[in-house]
């Protein structure tokens, strides 16, 4: 879509209350002409943050965080800007103009299509779970009760190769539109049947609470691959997406941290023993797009990753994606379980209190990234320090400008001997003011 015209920004703010607004989300108290209330956006104990309804603006003389309705619902509802301004266009009751209106109302009537199947899906899913009691039975083997199966919307796939093209897919309209939403295959014969088949469902929401695309979980050890995801469709790309940050939005007014796992059913764990801040990625490694959807939530992220060597390769591969991005104020963090140990096998053998101290020994990421680089080099010869310091320093030149920038490039001078001391041997020297 193209820019929105200003007159059309502006039109919508006119028309909109910012005191409706934020008031629906932080608790305002009138103070003269003003509203103040405690700042959202940073931990204070007095009220900074105040709400002009002359001025339509919001601004916290503490943290200096300032703007109008749409910036607040980016910031505190952590939307992009189109998604704060349709939010605010339900509000007013207004259309959000679009070029070629012909082209793009077809392509939201198609949209709203896709939604309403995969909504009717994830009903359907639901229902067959309240009448699958080897489903229920292990869903409460493993803990999660009926409060959270409600959260998080599971249901159950029933087995067999029709159930939800039976229920569902009326007409041939209805089939084209379920296999576009990704719930159908096709074997080699052309011949179409149920994607998800005996299987755990776990729909995966986006940011405004739709569901976009399902993760299926085989109940046994000898059913086919542990896990099953959705295809890439037109609402759903997984390198875009994170399992569980829908529900972490609804759980936390504030979120101070996210903890990355791996399984839909290491959240659901931590979810049920109140530890309400999981994501997962979704069968895939953490990539950029997830790493700045991370940090944008949230500004320390914790990895929890197996401790063999395909966990650290995990590991490695989200420093990789978070180093670039790791402005001052972020922090990143990786967590190595035992062997044979998942999040969900930990949080249930230690509860949340354990959980919670194990996070609290992660490693920093820092650490990991010497740690790693360093691990087979020999930093007692000059040869091993060269070596570090022609892998670190390609790395080092993505981190953005700051401090943090500034203290990896020293410690790889304190570990190398290079960048510190040629600094100062080539800088002129100055007489005493």
């Amino acid at each position: 879509m193209a820019r929105l015209p200003d007159a059309f920004i502006d039109d919508l703010l006119a028309r909109c209350d910012i005191v409706e607004v934020v008031g629906s989300r932080v608790p305002l108290k009138r103070q003269g002409k003003e509203y103040a209330a405690r700042c959202p956006f940073h931990d204070e104990r007095s009220a900074s943050f105040t709400v002009s309804p002359t001025k339509q603006f919001y601004h916290c003389f503490g943290c200096g965080a300032h703007g109008t309705a749409i910036s607040f619902l980016m910031n505190y509802d952590r939307l992009d800007f189109l998604d704060a301004v349709d939010e605010l266009a339900k509000r007013a009751g207004m259309e959000v103009p679009r070029d070629a209106p012909q082209r793009s109302a077809q392509q939201q009537d198609d949209s709203r299509e896709l939604y309403a199947a995969l909504d009717a899906a994830t009903r359907f899913f639901q229902k067959q779970l309240e009448g699958s009691d080897k489903t229920r039975a292990y869903l409460e083997g493993r803990g999660v009760d009926e409060a959270i199966r409600t959260q998080f919307a599971i249901g159950y796939a029933p087995d067999g190769y029709s159930g939800l093209k039976d229920a569902l897919g009326k007409d041939e309209r209805r089939m084209k539109l379920l296999d576009r939403a990704g719930l159908f295959s096709k074997n080699d014969r052309g011949h179409v049947y149920d994607k998800f088949r005996d299987r755990v469902m776990f729909p995966i929401f986006d940011r405004r609470g739709r569901v976009i695309a399902f993760g299926g979980r085989v109940m046994g050890k000898d059913d086919g691959p542990k896990y099953l995801n959705s295809p890439e469709t037109a609402l759903f790309h997984k390198g875009r997406e994170l399992y569980g940050l829908w529900q972490v939005r609804q759980a936390n007014q504030k979120i101070e941290r996210l903890i990355v796992v791996e399984g839909y059913m290491d959240v659901v764990s931590l979810f049920q023993f109140g530890v309400t801040q999981a994501v997962a990625t979704l069968g895939t490694a953490t990539t950029p797009d997830h790493a700045e959807l991370l940090f944008r939530n949230a500004p320390d992220v914790f990895f929890c990753f197996d401790g063999d060597a395909a966990g650290r390769r995990a590991g490695w591969r989200a420093l990789e994606s978070v180093l670039p991005r790791m402005k001052d104020g972020r922090q990143a963090f990786f967590l190595f379980l035992p062997d044979g140990e998942d999040p969900d096998s930990i949080v249930r053998k230690e509860g949340a209190g354990g959980f919670e101290v194990r996070l609290k020994q992660a490693t920093p990421l820092s650490q990991f990234f010497f740690d790693e680089l360093g691990r087979e080099v020999n930093l007692a010869t000059l040869d091993g320090k060269a070596r570090l310091a022609e892998r670190a320093r390609p790395m080092l030149a993505q981190i953005p400008d700051g401090a943090f920038g500034d203290l990896m490039k020293q410690q790889l001078a304190k570990l190398t001997g290079i960048g510190g001391t040629r600094t100062a041997a080539a800088a002129p020297s100055r007489p005493p003011a």
